[in-house]
């Protein structure tokens, strides 16, 4: 059988407004188009009932983001008029924009790339972080430590303001680094762009954007809406590919920009009105899907949701590269996205016969009543399946009660999408 053609395409979106959600039904025909990685049923059902135990159990909500303690958390109540609500959009801005390629070469050895900075905000003790938790850090640490403004689009997009060899130097590695932060030169490009357009368009902040979003969407805007204006927006955010002629949109990290937005605004009760999403429909936050990227998949095969051929299983082991746009690429990233709206709907299925049934045998309710239907979001079970990938990995947790699959490495492509 011919392989499918696949191309990575960095030109503006035109037809999204066609689809209803663009990245469900194009990753819909891309999981089946390039029929390769696959969706177990029986991997769904079983693990669905895990993860949402888990959420229940652990409280794992949209509020669990404040509780990272690299996080720059929004001051509460919230104040529409506090200015430290664009510092926080801000950093949540340049996080996401820079929020790609982590995955080392010196997986688990301390010569991997790291950035030492204190264990969260108000800490003494530091340590080394690695990973996504890097970047973070390392912004955190030119704010705090550096007195760089780093986070303000309007001295990042500056190469006068702000020289490659300033940004070079806030994502200096601790010393025991032998390898810098991969795809430097590509960030720095990514840094101007957006910062430009922000300055340009936008009155120099995200926080201007997000005004401007509910300004054209008569303060309307959803979530999903706010994705479609961002990848329209900015170049560097189109993660899109051709498959078959068809254009498949993938959007991790302008989902993840929303989500995270999202997340860091959420107000104390469910039932509150989310302070940036204020129309009739709110957030309407599961129009969201998961964001594909490499861990997730990674942690999905783990819990059996996902079924690899053993010519991937072959590839992966042997660390071989995958190219971006690549059919094992595509494959691995879209089952992922269908996958998790799998878990999703099934976890929905499990609250919906709670509901039905109400009472067990003994008279004791089954259904946790006022259960936060975003508690069942994609985004949140991606939040969880996040982390929950990286306490296996560093050791601290082992999934029990359900089968797992031995942990396979990561799928290795250097991109800027992910």
């Amino acid at each position: 059988m011919t392989a499918p053609s696949i191309t990575p395409i960095p030109e503006k979106s035109s037809a999204t407004t066609k689809l209803k959600n663009p990245v469900v039904e194009t990753s819909e025909y891309a999981y089946k188009a390039t029929n390769l990685v696959k969706i177990s049923e029986d991997g769904v059902k079983s693990s669905a009932k895990y993860i949402r135990n888990k959420l229940r159990t652990e409280s794992y909500t949209p509020r669990t983001w404040r509780t990272h303690p690299l996080h720059i958390c929004p001051s509460e109540p919230y104040n529409a008029a506090d200015p430290s609500n664009k510092t926080v959009l801000d950093w949540i801005f340049l996080i996401s924009t820079l929020n790609f390629s982590f995955w080392s070469e010196k997986e688990g050895l301390p010569e991997r790339y790291g950035v030492e900075w204190k264990t969260g905000w108000g800490q003494r003790d530091r340590k080394v972080f690695t990973g996504y938790w890097s970047l973070v850090a390392s912004l955190n640490r030119a704010l705090v430590d550096d007195k760089i403004p780093i986070i303000d689009p309007c001295f990042y997009s500056s190469d006068t303001l702000c020289p490659d060899s300033l940004i070079q130097h806030v994502f200096r590695p601790s010393p025991q680094s032998t390898e810098a932060i991969p795809l430097l030169p590509q960030r720095i490009a990514i840094m101007r762009e957006v910062g430009l357009i922000l300055c340009n368009s936008f009155g120099g902040s995200y926080q201007g954007l997000i005004a401007e979003f509910q300004r054209r969407h008569d303060g309307q805007g959803t979530a999903l809406d706010l994705v479609k204006m961002v990848t329209e927006t900015f170049p560097s955010f189109r993660d899109e590919v051709y498959l078959n002629g068809r254009k498949i949109y993938l959007w991790k990290r302008a989902q993840i920009l929303v989500a995270e937005t999202w997340a860091a605004f959420y107000p104390p009760s469910h039932s509150a009105p989310h302070p940036l999403f204020p129309g009739k429909r709110g957030p309407a936050i599961q129009h969201l899907t998961m964001f594909a990227d490499y861990r997730v998949p990674q942690i999905l095969h783990h819990l059996r949701i996902l079924e690899y051929p053993p010519t991937l299983m072959r590839l992966l082991n042997a660390g071989t590269a995958l190219a971006p746009g690549s059919r094992e690429e595509v494959s691995l990233r879209a089952a992922s996205i269908i996958a998790v709206e799998k878990v999703r709907e099934e976890i929905l299925r499990i609250i919906s016969a709670e509901k039905e049934r109400e009472f067990d045998k003994a008279g004791v309710t089954l259904f946790q009543q006022g259960e936060d239907v975003d508690a069942v979001s994609s985004v949140v079970i991606d939040f969880y399946l996040w982390d929950l990938a990286k306490k296996i990995e560093s050791g601290e947790e082992k999934v029990e009660s359900i089968q797992t699959a031995e942990i396979v490495p990561i799928h290795r492509t250097r991109s800027i999408w992910y």
